[in-house]
């Protein structure tokens, strides 16, 4: 009987995967100005509060992953105007992190890529300041000894349509409604 029940759970687990937890990430932002060049950007991090990656046998088919938006950083700049800056993306302007202090990104599906080194196409919920709208990117996927690892190539998104607004009297002519991410994160 013990063995019955052994195999059962082993077979439940092999058929809805198996989680395992991130352990570390690296989240790259950018946002432009009127022309989308380096030179008239801004650019810095966010940290991955908490997630996991849903693993069925050697294959990610899943994950959740929440983003501490309390931690964006403005990382071109330093001192006063880094601070200027960080408090300026944290307010009603562009994130509102006091009502809104994550944001969550969950994986819905996973395919093939045809690109030799981002050899998987990730798609996903992405919800920022309570609005979801899906994404996709091209990743590179591996998985050895135990730990998985999701590095995406950089990748665009509309930040409109997360309510991320300027809202001053210029509105929205100074900056771009494309924002980049690049996105590294490890589970085991």
């Amino acid at each position: 009987m013990k063995k019955i029940f052994l195999l059962a759970v082993l077979a439940s687990g092999l058929a809805f995967g198996q989680t395992k937890k991130v352990v570390s990430s690296d989240v790259q932002w950018w946002g432009y100005k009127i022309a989308k060049s380096e030179s008239s950007s801004h650019y810095g991090t966010v940290k991955v509060k908490s997630g996991e990656m849903v693993m069925k046998g050697n294959q990610l088919v899943g994950g959740t992953f929440v983003l501490d938006m309390n931690s964006i950083n403005a990382t071109d700049l330093s001192g006063e105007y880094q601070q200027k800056l960080n408090g300026h993306l944290k307010n009603g302007d562009f994130f509102e992190v006091e009502k809104y202090p994550t944001a969550t990104f969950k994986i819905t599906g996973i395919k093939k890529n045809n690109d030799k080194v981002y050899n998987s196409l990730v798609t996903g919920n992405l919800t920022v300041k309570g609005k979801t709208n899906t994404i996709s990117f091209p990743a590179k996927i591996t998985y050895a000894n135990g730990t998985v690892s999701l590095a995406s190539k950089k990748f665009s998104i509309d930040r409109q349509k997360f309510d991320v607004a300027y809202k001053s009297t210029m509105q929205d002519v100074l900056v771009k409604d494309d924002m980049d991410l690049q996105v590294k994160v490890t589970a085991k």
